[in-house]
């Protein structure tokens, strides 16, 4: 039995903004799932307007180079994930890594997908030469795929917060 790789299923690109219906559908959809992860959004995020402002300012930012969003989409186009490099700082080379899977799109590697998408376009687009990535203690599932891409866990006395780990990648 063979299977497709996931780039066959799977593609990264960027984010447009023409992106708003289906990232909006996209977050509500998945936002229980999300906010039992993350930090919950504001309710006005989730409206046309709120959604196309979150756009235009992670474009304004990948424009000024401190942000590169991506979305992940299946074989029909439709949103299955994020990913972004953000607070990108060329001066000391670093950036930090997030990323979001639908639940339904859970446990086909697509967090893993994506986040070997963002290292690479640390290294070849940016230069970069660290990545950070920060995750709630309670995630278990996310820190399995930091180790899996590399990351490992930071000194306990840097993390943000006592409910956060960091965990750091040399590029």
């Amino acid at each position: 039995m063979s299977t497709q790789p996931l780039e066959d299923t799977f593609s990264i690109r960027e984010m447009k903004r023409c992106d708003i219906e289906a990232l909006l559908a996209f977050e509500i959809e998945n936002r229980e799932w999300f906010e039992s992860h993350i930090e919950a959004r504001a309710a006005a995020f989730y409206s046309l307007q709120g959604v196309g402002s979150h756009i235009d300012e992670y474009l304004c930012a990948m424009a000024a180079g401190t942000w590169h969003p991506f979305v992940i989409e299946d074989h029909s186009a439709r949103i299955v994930g994020r990913a972004n490099l953000k607070n990108i700082n060329t001066a000391p080379n670093t950036a930090e890594v997030g990323y979001r899977v639908a639940r339904n799109a859970g446990g086909q590697g697509l967090a893993t997908l994506a986040l070997r998408h963002l290292i690479q376009q640390a290294r070849e687009r940016w230069r970069l030469t660290q990545l950070i990535a920060f995750v709630y203690t309670a995630n278990v599932g996310s820190a399995k795929v930091l180790d899996r891409c590399g990351f490992s866990l930071a000194a306990s006395d840097e993390s943000p917060s006592c409910g956060e780990r960091r965990f750091i990648r040399s590029l």
